[in-house]
């Protein structure tokens, strides 16, 4: 079954000072999330994904479509226990602790009084911030209050977490300690579906991805598959800078560090190029095909959108044309 079914859902704005210009910040986006998948909705600023995020929570209603989450209903309220969420700028009380904040939230969600102290502990545990439970939120930096922020998404043990880029203002260390928890999440049964615009994050962790770009749905994709593909490139490492000069005439694109040469080249050059370091007596240290990375997907569906949108209108009048 679906954890998430969107059918058309879309999102208009009334802007200006009278309101009288309809801006539409999300186009009709048709969407489905597995149960049990990490799915993660990739674009830049404006693309319309904190939007898709709080139409599927009914903070905000839609101009048009509809969706069905955990199969049911986008109004059911009785979903909302099922989900755990976490805004990009979360805003909490900062005169509380986060031990009071989580029981707080662990409330507002239903969870038992008898289960509510354990689950909150427990919660604080898997973000890491056991030792500042006792501390308030005001005397936290940007990458404390998120941890916090996911440790009140997660201490009702929801089925589905909607996060929106929840690697927000965190070290590297923190990031990678964020990744971690939402596999082992995901390794619980947890569905998982989060906005970001940081490739890495997602390449490492989703299962499918999907890219939105000033609010219309630009491809849906497998990582898996995604990161198969080839980019019909291959990269030779060898030393011996006398090499640029013959690999440079065949087209690669160099980069030297010391005496080793990297060269980047087409997989139909191999051959000439592998003759041409023979012929200077360069040494080969090794020569890898080049995959495609979740970075060339997205700048396929985004970058030419955007490249579109730059021409001038006579260009874009004889595209049409």
């Amino acid at each position: 079954m679906a954890a998430i079914e969107i059918q058309g859902l879309e999102k208009s704005y009334r802007t200006g000072f009278f309101a009288h210009k309809l801006k539409r910040g999300l186009l009709p986006l048709t969407l489905s999330v597995d149960e049990g998948e990490v799915f993660g909705c990739l674009g830049p600023n404006g693309a319309g994904k904190t939007t898709t995020l709080k139409l599927l929570l009914g903070l905000v209603f839609p101009s048009g479509g509809t969706a069905r989450i955990l199969g049911r209903p986008l109004g059911d309220i009785s979903v909302k226990r099922l989900i755990g969420y976490l805004p990009e700028q979360p805003y909490f009380y900062d005169h509380l602790t986060a031990r009071e904040l989580l029981d707080y939230y662990a409330r507002l969600s239903g969870v038992d009084a008898r289960e509510r102290r354990r689950k909150v502990d427990a919660a604080l545990a898997r973000v890491g911030m056991s030792e500042a439970a006792r501390t308030q939120l005001r005397k936290f930096s940007k990458g404390m209050l998120q941890r916090v922020g996911i440790a009140q998404a997660i201490v009702h043990d929801p089925k589905l977490l909607l996060l929106d880029e929840p690697m927000s203002g965190l070290d590297p260390i923190g990031r990678r300690e964020v990744r971690d928890l939402i596999q082992r999440l995901n390794e619980e049964g947890k569905t998982i579906f989060f906005s970001t615009h940081v490739l890495s994050d997602a390449e490492t962790i989703c299962d499918r991805v999907a890219v939105l770009n000033k609010g219309e749905l630009k491809g849906v994709g497998v990582v898996a598959d995604l990161l198969h593909e080839r980019r019909g490139e291959v990269e030779v490492v060898c030393n011996g800078a006398q090499a640029i000069a013959e690999l440079s005439a065949l087209g690669a694109l160099c980069h030297a560090t010391g005496d080793v040469v990297r060269a980047l080249l087409p997989e139909h050059s191999l051959e000439a190029a592998l003759a041409a370091l023979r012929k200077c007596h360069a040494g080969l240290i090794s020569v890898t095909p080049v995959q495609a990375t979740l970075e060339d997907y997205f700048l396929a569906r985004v970058g030419d959108a955007q490249a579109k949108d730059s021409q001038p209108p006579d260009a874009k009048a004889s595209e049409v044309k």
